[in-house]
């Protein structure tokens, strides 16, 4: 089967200026893992790559460039499916660290549970020896900016858009030659959101869904509204 392979790299408003470095993110996350996918790579092993080149781009709210939380902390969710089994593993509230993709795989591949949050699933990342970062390594100017210029403002809400800050939730979906579907997500969330506040990402069927029956899914927005809707399964059932 002729494989296939989708990224994004967030919604919201991208300047004009932004485009191209945009295009760049999501380009080399193509260019880089479709070949390896036509030569019999996994689709669950597809997207967990892909999602890896863009959490190591700033451009993107994911891994290096997610935004500040009201404590003016970076907290990261991400989740990853596969669509032959329905294997689904999920983090959220992960701190200092650039691949939280990986580690949600960790979760699928090595446990029995599907979702680990906060000191939790930064345990579970050391046992299985996920490099940290310090805190600076993923916090870019722009954010950090950005988060100053909003930290005090009363009418502040996470609905308001990025702008003039698009970095966006990365995710990818592909399908391998063997006709599987997988989907991964990745985020660092809403700019001054709550300490502790789980977005779409790491929910089933709202960020996330792959399923070989049905299709593959990975959402971006905002979060509240995509999980009271369940999105990304929605999409793959319509």
């Amino acid at each position: 089967m002729q494989p296939r392979l989708i990224v994004h790299g967030g919604a919201w408003s991208i300047p004009d200026e932004r485009d191209d470095t945009h295009i760049k993110g999501v380009s080399r996350a193509i260019s880089e893992v479709y070949p390896l996918l036509k030569k019999g790579l996994s689709a669950v092993d597809a997207v967990e790559k892909a999602v890896c080149v863009m959490e190591e781009d700033p451009i993107f709210d994911a891994g290096r460039g997610s935004v500040l939380n009201i404590d003016g902390e970076i907290e990261m969710d991400a989740s990853i499916m596969d669509g032959k089994n329905l294997a689904f593993g999920a983090v959220a509230a992960l701190q200092n660290i650039l691949h939280p993709i990986k580690v949600a795989k960790l979760v699928m591949t090595e446990t029995e549970h599907c979702l680990l949050v906060g000191t939790g699933a930064q345990k579970f990342a050391q046992a299985h020896f996920i490099p940290e970062v310090a805190p600076e390594e993923l916090l870019t100017e722009s954010e950090l900016e950005f988060y100053r210029k909003v930290k005090e403002e009363k009418n502040y809400t996470t609905k308001i858009p990025f702008e003039p800050f698009p970095e966006g939730t990365v995710g990818a979906v592909a399908l391998d030659i063997e006709g599987n579907l997988a989907a991964a997500t990745s985020t660092g969330g809403t700019s001054r959101k709550i300490a502790g506040r789980v977005g779409d990402t790491p929910i089933l069927g709202a960020g996330t869904f792959a399923d070989n029956e049905s299709g593959a899914a990975s959402a971006t927005g905002w979060g509240e509204a995509i999980m009271k809707s369940f999105l990304s399964k929605t999409a793959c059932e319509c």
